[in-house]
C-alpha cells in the first residue's frame, strides 16, 4: 500500500464554505480524482466532496488492466490516485454525503448532510453506480473471492476454471463471449428467457463447454469460507433444486447509476444514466458528469479516469468563455 500522510490528508479536508470554486467535484472515484488533478494543473480553484475516496475500487480485489500498473489491489490503486491528487494540494472533504445540488444565478450550490453549502462556477457529478445484486445468501460473503460483477475486469483470474454467468440480457451474453477465452467451462443461469440480441446468441453456438439453464432461479452461493465452491438453484420447469459446483460467479444484471441528485437539472435515460456530450457536459450548462453514472457503456476504471480528464479540460474552456 502507498504511504499517505494522515496530517496532509486532514489538511486537505479544510473547506471554506464562503469561497467560490471554479470546479467542484462530487465523487471520489477515478473520474473525480483525475478530474480534480487535471483542473488543478490548469490553475482552477478545485475541491472534491465525497463520503470516501476510491469509489468502487474498494470493491475490486485485483486490477490487471490499467496500463502501466500490473497486478495491483483495488485499494492500493485508490491510494495511488489519492497520493497523486494530494501532492497537488487539492482539498478533499470526506465523511459526509451530498444531499442536494441546485443551480442558482449561474452558480451551483451543493449541500452536505451536515448542512454545509459549497458554491461553484462549474460542477462535475461523478458519483458512479453500483452493480445490481441478486441478494441471495452467500453473495456478499464470497464477493471478490469467487463472486464478481465485472467480466472485463476479472475474467483472466478464472483461467481454466468453471464459471457461472447470471443474467439474460446483452451484458450477460457478452460476458459469456469474453469468458470463453479464459474459462474451461461456462454455465449460464437465468430466471427467465434470453433477452440478448440474436447476433450475440449466435456466437454462443461456437463456444464449447457452454451449458445454459433458463427458467432457473439462483438461490444461494456456497463455499468453504475462503472461496466460493458453487451455487444452488431452482429449476422452475422441472420443479426441482439443482446444485452446480463452480469456481466463480459473474453477476451481469446491470448497474444502478447514482444520478438522483441531478435528475432535476440534467437529462437521463430510461436506466437513470446521465446523458453527456463529447465534452462530458450534461444538458445543464456548466454541469459535467463522468464515469459509471453516465451513459458510457464500458464501465472501466481507465475510461472513467479519462472522462474525468475530459470534463476538467472542458470545464476550463467553459469558464474562459463564460466569465
Amino acid at each position: 500500500m502507498f504511504e499517505i500522510s494522515v496530517d496532509k490528508f486532514k489538511e486537505s479536508n479544510i473547506f471554506e464554505t464562503t469561497e467560490l470554486f471554479d470546479f467542484l467535484v462530487v465523487g471520489g472515484g477515478p473520474a473525480g480524482l483525475n478530474a480534480a488533478l487535471y483542473a488543478r494543473r490548469k490553475g482552477l480553484k478545485v475541491g472534491v466532496l465525497t463520503p470516501e475516496v476510491g469509489g468502487q475500487l474498494h470493491n475490486t480485489s485485483e486490477v490487471d488492466n490499467y496500463i502501466g500498473i500490473q497486478n495491483i489491489k483495488g485499494g492500493a490503486l485508490s491510494d495511488a490516485f489519492l497520493k497523486h491528487t494530494l501532492e497537488l494540494e487539492v482539498p478533499i472533504k470526506t465523511g459526509h454525503f451530498v444531499i442536494k445540488i441546485d443551480k442558482v444565478d449561474e452558480r451551483f450550490e451543493v449541500t452536505l448532510d451536515n448542512q454545509q453549502v459549497f458554491y461553484a462556477k462549474t460542477l462535475l457529478y461523478a458519483t458512479g453506480g453500483s452493480p445490481r445484486k441478486l441478494d441471495i445468501p452467500g453473495e456478499e460473503q464470497y464477493a471478490n473471492i469467487g463472486v464478481s460483477y465485472c467480466t472485463t475486469c476479472d475474467a483472466p483470474f478464472f483461467k481454466n476454471e468453471h464459471v457461472i454467468v447470471s443474467g439474460g440480457g446483452n451484458s450477460a451474453a457478452e460476458s459469456v463471449i469474453d469468458l470463453a477465452a479464459w474459462a474451461s467451462k461456462i454455465t449460464v443461469v437465468h430466471r427467465s428467457q434470453w433477452r440478448a440480441d440474436q447476433i450475440l446468441l449466435d456466437q454462443h453456438k461456437k463456444i464449447p463447454n457452454l451449458t445454459v439453464h433458463l427458467e432457473t432461479q439462483l438461490k444461494e452461493v456456497y463455499g468453504d469460507g475462503l472461496r466460493m465452491k458453487g451455487v444452488k438453484a431452482f429449476d422452475k420447469v422441472n420443479q426441482k433444486e439443482i446444485d452446480i459446483p463452480a469456481d466463480g460467479l459473474f453477476i451481469e444484471i446491470g448497474t444502478i447509476p447514482k444520478s438522483d441528485l441531478i435528475q432535476h437539472l440534467a437529462e437521463t435515460n430510461e436506466q437513470g444514466e446521465v446523458i453527456v456530450d463529447r465534452d462530458q457536459m450534461t444538458s445543464c450548462p456548466g454541469l459535467f458528469s463522468a464515469g459509471d453514472v453516465t451513459t458510457q457503456p464500458y464501465k472501466q476504471i481507465i475510461i472513467s479516469a479519462g472522462e474525468g480528464a475530459t470534463a476538467a479540460l472542458a470545464a476550463t474552456n467553459y469558464i474562459i468563455h463564460h466569465s
